[in-house]
């Protein structure tokens, strides 16, 4: 289930506005450094994120998420400047704003026409969860150490969501920052500590072992 109407809407819509903030930043320098994702530049990073929102906002849903479609959004982007892609950005947040308005609080649950995502709510937690993920990236490759934890709750939210529909073990999962959340019915052990280390190892950012977990909680796997 994921995270109320009234927390996930406002959440995303700060969450790319930081990530605006923080590509607008960028010099050439930074901006061809290498990224602990495989085979991404923080170039390709942005034009993911900012590719991905101005998919969603052109209801181009067909796909999304896929390797073609993550592929297609930094091909088309490649060469572009951090300020042209942060305009972007800009222009897809305010339309993106515009949008999420127009639907009430019963189309919240309900599946999005042309598209696999569970539920509005569920995407929007999704988009939340996959720019404040990649904006950790960038400030990873430039050595700068992320104080945001703003996105942790829809993060956990979001990876508890998928872990239970890809069969994972019952758990609950109980860090520091967030509210716990249960992974197939909740119950069974109980994961804690901080929430950042776990989303990094349940997206294969880091090795499963230090949590004393194994690779069937990477999401990706």
């Amino acid at each position: 289930m994921t995270l109320s109407r009234d927390t996930v809407v406002p959440g995303v819509l700060a969450e790319y506005r930081a990530f605006d903030e923080l590509v607008r930043r960028l010099s050439g320098d930074s901006w061809s450094a290498r990224t602990r994702c495989q085979g991404w530049k923080v170039a390709d990073v942005a034009a993911h994120v900012i590719g991905q929102l101005t998919d969603v906002v052109n209801l181009r849903l067909e796909g999304l998420g896929s390797p073609e479609a993550t592929a297609r959004q930094v091909d088309e982007r490649s060469g572009r400047a951090p300020v042209e892609l942060a305009d972007e950005l800009a222009t897809g947040t305010d339309t993106a704003a515009a949008l999420v308005e127009a639907f009430g609080a019963p189309a919240w649950d309900a599946p999005i026409a042309g598209s696999t995502v569970q539920s509005l709510g569920f995407g929007l937690e999704s988009l939340w969860f996959d720019t404040f993920l990649h904006a950790d990236d960038i400030r990873a490759a430039l050595g700068q150490r992320s104080e945001d934890v703003s996105g942790l709750a829809p993060s956990v939210s979001h990876i508890a969501q998928v872990l239970t529909d890809q069969g994972w073990e019952a758990a609950t999962l109980s860090f520091d920052e967030t509210p716990a959340f249960p992974v197939s019915g909740g119950g069974g052990r109980s994961i804690r500590g901080k929430a950042m280390p776990f989303v990094l190892v349940a997206t294969g950012r880091a090795d499963p072992a230090g949590l004393g977990l194994d690779g069937s909680v990477n999401i990706y796997r």
